[in-house]
């Protein structure tokens, strides 16, 4: 007999979400490992919030829906309500019911902005790589550093003159307008969209953007973030950045190696390292100049390792543009911009460890 094709509609709901995510997904085993993190921090998020008055969103299931959005590529806050709302693996995954509405992307939005002044993104970074399963997996004695480029939510029309004398001649909000032999610098052009935007480029031959540069040292055994912040681009702050990285990782008190490129290849930057009882096994930059890195180092077989082993610091990199919505962050800022990476280099993370852990670990 040919079954029916009608659907009728249901009055009462019986479906159990738990049942319906298989026993096997790896996303079970990265729920579990972020709830007992979310749990480690609520002291934290109790801080944030009054003891009275209308209940916000839940910091965990925030951050949860957060991680979703980097996990599956969704570009917008928006586009993760909107498939919260049918999609019974994210609903599971948040924290949300069957039945439970779906909150309002603006509200959304509110709520995530309280988490960026109390840094709760480099907490649960910090938080996650002290895990016990976790911890099992880092090394602690060789480490590497980089930064990329992080193209800003801004055009190059809205980069222009300070003081107002680049304005076009002629009506209109696209009035013509010939640019062609004009210099513009951070000193005498801003963005209008994005202000704390600066115009640079990577490297030789290449376009100058507006964008940031995020920044990240990973530990050298399994290619864990285990720091990362996202700053205003300069020419020297890769190398400072990657400083302060390493004294709040690792502030002295056990020798280090830092593999990095050529471009950490300076005095001041070497000199800094062994001041931080760090030994750096920097790329030797011998392009016109004396390097900074002597036979002392290079001479060293471990220094062939830690070159070999610093390539992995650009799996983060490609991982977070390609999935985890860093190509283009559609955020406007320093602080939202930094969160968002931070968080999404923890996503990062966590996205290794159901290959390392096990699935039904």
């Amino acid at each position: 007999m040919r079954g029916s094709d009608v659907r009728t509609g249901e009055l009462f709901s019986y479906v159990d979400l738990e049942e319906r995510v298989p026993q096997n997904h790896p996303l079970r085993l990265i729920r579990r490992i972020v709830n007992e993190v979310l749990a480690a921090l609520d002291g934290e998020f109790e801080k944030l919030y009054a003891s009275e008055g209308r209940p916000s969103i839940a910091p965990e299931r925030l951050l949860r829906a957060l991680l979703l959005q980097a996990f599956y590529t969704i570009r917008s806050e928006r586009q993760l309500m909107e498939q919260l709302h049918y999609n019974l693996l994210y609903r599971w995954f948040a924290g949300l019911g069957v039945d439970d509405p779906v909150w309002v992307p603006t509200v959304f939005t509110k709520n995530r902005d309280r988490l960026l002044e109390a840094e709760v993104a480099r907490k649960f970074l910090a938080e996650l790589l002290a895990h016990k399963q976790v911890r099992a997996l880092l090394s602690d004695e060789h480490f590497s550093v980089d930064g990329t480029q992080i193209a800003a939510w801004a055009s190059m029309k809205s980069f222009v003159s300070k003081d107002g004398s680049d304005e076009p001649p002629s009506a209109g909000r696209n009035g013509e307008r010939d640019f062609h032999g004009e210099r513009r610098s951070n000193e005498t052009h801003a963005s209008t969209t994005d202000p704390e935007a600066r115009l640079y480029k990577k490297g030789k031959g290449k376009e100058a953007k507006l964008s940031y540069i995020g920044n990240v040292m990973t530990e050298n055994r399994n290619g864990f973030v285990v720091q990362a912040e996202l700053r205003q681009m300069s020419g020297t702050v890769e190398r400072n950045t990657a400083t302060d990285m390493i004294v709040r990782h690792s502030p002295g008190a056990k020798r280090i190696t830092v593999g990095a490129d050529k471009g950490f290849d300076t005095a001041r930057f070497v000199a800094d390292m062994r001041d931080l009882n760090v030994t750096p096994h920097v790329a030797q930059n011998t392009a016109n100049r004396r390097s900074a890195i002597d036979g002392r180092t290079t001479s060293h077989p471990g220094c062939e390792i830690s070159q070999r082993k610093r390539k992995r610091v650009e799996e983060p990199f490609g991982w977070g543009k390609t999935i985890g919505g860093l190509a283009r962050p559609m955020l406007r800022g320093v602080g939202k911009l930094d969160f968002k990476f931070t968080l999404t280099m923890a996503a990062y993370d966590l996205i290794k460890l159901p290959r390392l852990i096990g699935v039904t670990a």
